[in-house]
Order: C-alpha cells, then sequence, then structure tokens
C-alpha cells in the first residue's frame, strides 16, 4: 500500500512518491529566469545544478523568487556537503537536496544533519526568502518543512556501492539513485556490461531493504531493464504533458546520456506518474 503523507504537503514530487508514483525533473543550468518558469510547468521537480554549472545561490534564489508555484519542486545537486552550503539552499527556499558522489556513511549524515530542522536534524533558522516563498502552507513553513524535504543521494563509485546498506539506511535519507555514466567511468564497465548490472542490483536492494525510494540518473532504465519496475526518481525523463524542452538534444543538457536503447531517450516506465 501506498505510504501516507504525515502532513499537507506542497512538494509535489514528495507527494507522488509516497502514491507509489515516479517522479521526473528538467535540469536547470543557466540563470535564465524565464526558462526556468516555462520548464517548471512541466515537470514534477526541478533539478538545480550546482556541481557541474556556474550558477550561484543568487541565480537559484532570483529563479524560485519568480515562480514560487509554477509546478516542480525545487531541488538543487550540491557541489558539497558542508552544512554552509546546505543553508543556503534550504534558506533559498529549496525542498530537496541531491548529494552527488556519497562514498561513505559519514557523508550520507553529514548531508541529512542539515537538510532538515531540530529537533530530528540540525538546520538552524535563518532569515532568506523561503518563508515567504512557502508562506500559505498550512501549518506553518517551519512547522511542516521536515516532512516536506527530501534527501537524495547519489552512488557514484564502486565504495559507494560497497557501502550502499549503510548509506541507504542512514536516517534521515529519503531516496537512493546512481549517477550511471560516473559509476561507469569509476567502475571501469560499460552500462551494458553484466558487472555493472550487478551494481545497480546492489544498490536497488540496499534502498528497498531500507524503506527508500530507489532510482537513476539516467532515464534509460525507466524500461526495459530488469530493475525497471523499481524505479521511481529520475533526472530528466519524461514531462507529465508531452512537452519538450527547446535545449534537448542539442549537447546543452547535463543529464545522463541514454545507453542501450534504440533512438535515444526512455520511456514512462511502471509505478504511473
Amino acid at each position: 500500500m501506498p505510504r501516507k503523507a504525515p502532513s499537507v504537503v506542497p512538494n509535489t514530487a514528495k507527494q507522488k512518491l509516497l502514491e507509489g508514483k515516479q517522479v521526473f525533473s528538467h535540469t536547470q543550468s543557466r540563470p535564465d529566469v524565464d526558462q526556468y518558469c516555462e520548464a517548471a510547468k512541466h515537470y514534477d521537480f526541478t533539478w538545480f545544478e550546482m556541481q557541474h554549472s556556474t550558477l550561484t545561490w543568487a541565480d537559484i534564489e532570483r529563479m524560485i523568487a519568480a515562480c514560487p508555484h509554477a509546478g516542480a519542486t525545487p531541488m538543487v545537486r550540491m557541489a558539497d556537503e558542508q552544512e554552509s552550503s546546505i543553508q543556503h539552499a534550504t534558506d533559498i527556499g529549496v525542498l530537496g537536496i541531491i548529494m552527488p558522489t556519497v562514498d561513505t556513511v559519514e557523508k550520507a549524515r553529514q548531508t541529512a544533519l542539515y537538510s532538515r530542522y531540530p529537533p530530528v536534524a540540525r538546520r538552524s533558522s535563518g532569515a532568506g526568502q523561503a518563508g515567504s516563498v512557502w508562506a500559505g502552507v498550512p501549518g506553518g513553513y517551519q512547522n511542516t518543512f521536515n516532512d516536506n524535504m527530501l534527501v537524495v543521494v547519489m552512488l557514484e563509485t564502486l565504495d559507494g556501492i560497497i557501502n550502499a546498506n549503510e548509506i541507504a539506511s542512514t536516517f534521515g535519507i529519503d531516496v537512493v539513485i546512481q549517477g550511471n555514466n560516473d559509476l561507469s567511468r569509476f567502475s571501469g564497465w560499460a552500462q551494458t556490461d553484466p558487472r555493472y548490472q550487478s551494481l545497480l542490483t546492489v544498490s536497488r536492494n540496499a534502498t528497498l531493504r531500507a524503506g527508500k525510494y530507489w532510482g537513476n540518473a539516467g532515464a534509460q532504465y525507466l524500461t526495459g531493464n530488469p530493475l525497471s519496475p523499481d524505479v521511481r526518481f529520475v533526472q530528466n525523463g519524461p514531462s507529465m504533458d508531452g512537452w519538450t524542452p527547446p535545449a534537448r538534444g542539442r549537447g546543452t543538457s547535463t543529464e545522463e546520456p541514454t545507453i542501450g536503447l534504440p533512438g535515444g531517450r526512455g520511456r514512462r516506465g511502471g509505478g504511473g506518474r
């Protein structure tokens, strides 16, 4: 049975996960307010790209402020797990933290530690725009924030896979996904190699055993893979209404490459929207 949300959830991507559905993002790597506000209408969440872009916190702050309720839940892929960095993200109004290259349980714990308020974690109260962006949340922003936050970790190395059980079981981690391209590079195995598939299986098993949501940065795993039925969280993938960003296919996206499917992109798999 789908799990029920513990409170009113303005994080619509989390609500869909709670209902057993899949969620997909658009990736925002440039400080373009108009592009962001248009794309956010069509996806479950926005993947603000801080690891592989020159976006600043001020850039993301302006985009969120321009259309805070456009549709997509604002989430950010971090450049690091420092307290100050996570504090910047939450203070400007994001409702999701995506941490790349999580090799150890210590990094997973650090990520979770500053992503929610006490008593469950150690986020401090700041004066950023988050309170005004989410001012209309029944029960109040701070009182409901912990329930609305999504904390995502990315396994991208063999160390991360070896430690998958501990990482996935970390208190405060909600979602585990692969950085599929990097996992292939770090392991030395192509994504079509059975040994690579075994890495995904280890990650999937650890994640589901811990009661968390599993996914991939590569939309190619939505269909045609033995693990496709368990995919819930994906960077990019199909929009909710068939809309396609103009930049796709022109070499400007930070999304994972599609490997192993004819004709390019993966399609929506099981689990619904």
